[in-house]
């Protein structure tokens, strides 16, 4: 069971299925970015591993903001 942390509600509930995407294929794309730029390989594979945090660091700056803009008084 999932907790209810508000990620269901991003983007139209698409946001699971985005992220699940995202995880999978981000890394892939920067490492090939950046391979294509002849970085060598050892590097891009260091920086598409840690591109996947950049994923997490987005859903947990929209959920912070979607809870600030819920709580902010009216």
């Amino acid at each position: 069971m999932r907790d209810d942390d508000g990620t269901a509600e991003m983007f139209g509930g698409f946001w699971l299925l985005i992220r699940k995407f995202l995880m999978l294929f981000f890394p892939f794309w920067v490492f090939l970015i950046l391979y294509s730029a002849n970085v060598h390989m050892v590097i891009s594979a260091i920086v598409a591993g840690f591109s996947t945090s950049l994923v997490v660091i987005f859903e947990k700056l929209k959920i912070k903001q979607a809870n600030d803009m819920a709580n902010k008084p009216q």
